[in-house]
């Protein structure tokens, strides 16, 4: 390519975009239109400079056009901070809370049936002993026993960080098993249910309730509320690809996706301070009452950041969905 006739054949566009783009005031339509027309020939030509005849003046001079048309043209993007600002404070609860229809429910009856589990262990000695043998259940549920010492078994911070771990991919794996037509989720929500149940009734039948009450709550009504919350909005998933509605199920299943995806992160922080409060306070020196009411503060302020905030949020239209502008552009279907 000869770069010289080349630059003489197109330096007017050019020109005529810098103009554009140096104009103090608001393009017009056909401006505008006119714009995003050089934008997109301007940025051929600075691939076909440096692929054929790199010049490094001109190929500096058409970079930074092309970058300042892009920006024009796209808009300039928040930064960072802001937009995770603008998740925890709108998206984040606004999605908890248009899923409360789900995990509400889930909760409700996932304790129900934890406590029902309980009871049966507590109430039939025979049960106890298929789950162990009577040395070994003593020496679970006596003081100073496993169910004690499992708070303060490993150093606080280390515990806090475990306790994270484990429960923020419990509650990653609900939202994305949820695809499943929700019965991994269902099948999660079993077994934490079970084990809850177990040590309800185990410490029970020992006479020691109180004592395990005043250990899993500070951090469990959290905690649970989180995993609720998780697999709440995983089996909404599941229903979707079931019934999505007036939608295309991929349209459905790529809204209610990306919302999941998000509420992995929001869960994420929420499971971060009950790890923390598990770590720190509940194996801590302090009266039980202290450490059940540091438990009860977190959990409703957790319910008034997901009814007040979220509540607003949603009914001002939000989804907890990513921006339009982030999204897959989807062709219009009938009605």
């Amino acid at each position: 390519m000869d770069l010289d006739v080349f630059v003489t054949a197109h330096r007017a566009e050019w020109d005529r975009l810098e103009q554009l783009l140096g104009r103090g005031r608001k393009l017009t339509g056909e401006e505008a239109d006119e714009l995003v027309t050089l934008y997109q020939r301007t940025s051929t030509h600075l691939s076909l400079i440096q692929s054929t005849a790199p010049d490094p003046m001109l190929t500096g001079r058409l970079t930074q056009l092309v970058a300042r048309a892009r920006a024009t043209v796209t808009g300039t993007r928040r930064a960072a901070w802001r937009d995770a600002a603008l998740f925890f404070t709108v998206g984040f609860p606004a999605a908890v809370y248009r899923s409360r229809r789900w995990w509400i429910p889930t909760a409700l009856l996932s304790t129900a049936l934890g406590v029902l589990i309980g009871w049966w262990i507590a109430t039939h000695p025979e049960v106890q002993g298929a789950i162990a043998a009577p040395e070994h259940l003593k020496e679970l549920t006596k003081p100073g026993g496993e169910y004690e010492t499992y708070y303060s078994s490993n150093p606080a911070g280390s515990f806090a960080a475990q306790v994270w771990t484990n429960n923020a991919q419990a509650a990653a794996i609900c939202l994305v098993l949820g695809a499943f037509l929700g019965i991994p989720v269902l099948w999660i929500l079993f077994l934490n249910m079970a084990n809850l149940g177990v040590g309800l009734g185990l410490m029970a039948s020992a006479g020691r309730l109180d004592v395990f009450l005043g250990l899993i709550l500070p951090h469990g009504l959290l905690e649970l509320t989180a995993v609720f919350v998780a697999a709440g909005t995983g089996l909404r998933l599941g229903w979707t690809v079931i019934d999505p509605g007036p939608r295309t199920r991929r349209t459905a299943l790529a809204e209610q996706g990306r919302a999941a995806l998000g509420m992995a992160l929001g869960l994420a922080v929420v499971l971060f301070v009950s790890g923390l409060i598990e770590g720190f306070v509940t194996p801590s020196g302090l009266p039980t009452w202290a450490r059940i009411t540091i438990g009860v503060v977190a959990e409703a302020a957790f319910l008034l950041y997901v009814f007040v905030l979220g509540g607003r949020a949603a009914r001002a239209g939000e989804l907890g969905d990513v921006e339009a502008a982030d999204r897959t552009a989807t062709l219009p279907t009938a009605a």
